[in-house]
C-alpha cells in the first residue's frame, strides 16, 4: 500500500488526504490528531477584566504586557462601562457563589483573629456584591479573552492574590497596588485590585460567554506559537 506523504499528516496541516492514501490507520491517526488539536492545553481560554482603577491609573498597557510576555495570546478585547445588573450576573453565574464567598470571607476574618461583621454567609455576600457592583460600574473596564497553555492558572499566578497587600512581589497586584481589606472594610467598599481573572476553566468558559459574543473573538495564529508548542522546533535553522 502507498504510504501517505508526511506533509499531509503533519500536525496542523490543512491539506486533505486523497482516497489513494486514506487507509483505516490513516483515518484513526487523523482522528486522533484532530482530537489533540481541539483538546490541546494551548487552546485553553480565560477571561480578564481590567477594572476601573486599572484603566484610570494608566496600567492597561503594562497589564497586557505581563500576559503577552509569558506567551499568552489575546483573542478578544473591548472597552465598556458595565451596568450593575451585568456585574451581578457575572458574579452569580455560579449559583453557589453567594454561599461559598460568604463562608470563605467569614473564615478569612477568623483566620486573621478578626470578628466578621456577620456569621451569616448570605448577609456577608450581599454586602460584598453591592460593593462590587458599585466598583465595576463606576467607569470603563477592559474585558479581554486570553488563550494559551494553562491560561487560567498562568493568569492567576501572574495576577496575584485577591488582596494586594498580601500578594507576592512580582505579581501585578503585588507590584502596582497598595490596597488592603484593612482599608477597604472600614470604608465599606470593594478592595481595589486592578483585575478580575477567572478562577477555573469552567468558570472561564461561563464568564467568556457572559461578556463576549462568539463573533467578538478572533481565531488566528501567532508566529511565536511555533516556538512554544511545536514538537520539534522545525524550521529554525536556514
Amino acid at each position: 500500500m502507498d504510504k501517505a506523504p508526511q506533509s499531509l499528516l503533519k500536525r496542523g496541516s490543512h491539506h486533505p488526504i486523497s482516497n489513494k492514501y486514506r487507509s483505516r490507520a490513516d483515518c484513526v491517526t487523523l482522528a486522533r490528531m484532530t482530537h489533540t488539536e481541539k483538546s490541546h492545553p494551548s487552546k485553553e481560554r480565560t477571561l480578564i477584566i481590567i477594572k476601573p482603577d486599572g484603566v484610570q491609573r494608566g496600567l492597561v498597557g503594562e497589564i497586557i504586557k505581563r500576559y503577552e510576555n509569558v506567551g499568552l495570546k489575546m483573542v478578544g478585547m473591548k472597552m465598556l462601562v458595565p451596568d450593575p445588573a451585568h456585574v451581578e450576573a457575572h458574579y452569580t453565574l455560579d449559583p453557589e457563589w453567594r454561599r461559598v464567598t460568604g463562608e470563605k470571607t467569614i473564615k478569612g476574618y477568623k483566620d486573621k483573629g478578626l470578628t466578621p461583621p456577620s456569621e451569616d454567609p448570605m448577609e456577608i455576600t450581599a454586602k460584598i456584591l453591592g460593593n462590587l457592583k458599585k466598583y465595576l460600574s463606576s467607569g470603563p473596564v477592559i474585558a479581554m479573552v486570553w488563550q494559551g497553555a494553562h491560561a487560567v492558572k498562568i493568569v492567576r499566578k501572574i495576577t496575584g492574590g485577591t488582596e494586594p497587600l498580601t500578594s507576592d512581589v512580582g505579581t501585578i497586584r503585588g507590584d502596582y497596588v497598595l490596597d488592603s481589606y484593612q482599608m477597604s472594610d472600614p470604608d465599606d467598599r470593594a478592595v481595589r485590585n486592578l483585575i478580575h481573572a477567572s478562577g477555573s476553566v469552567d468558570e472561564a468558559n461561563a464568564e467568556i460567554k457572559h461578556w463576549f459574543k462568539p463573533e467578538e473573538m478572533t481565531n488566528y495564529r501567532m508566529i511565536h506559537e511555533e516556538i512554544l508548542y511545536d514538537v520539534n522546533l522545525d524550521g529554525i535553522l536556514e
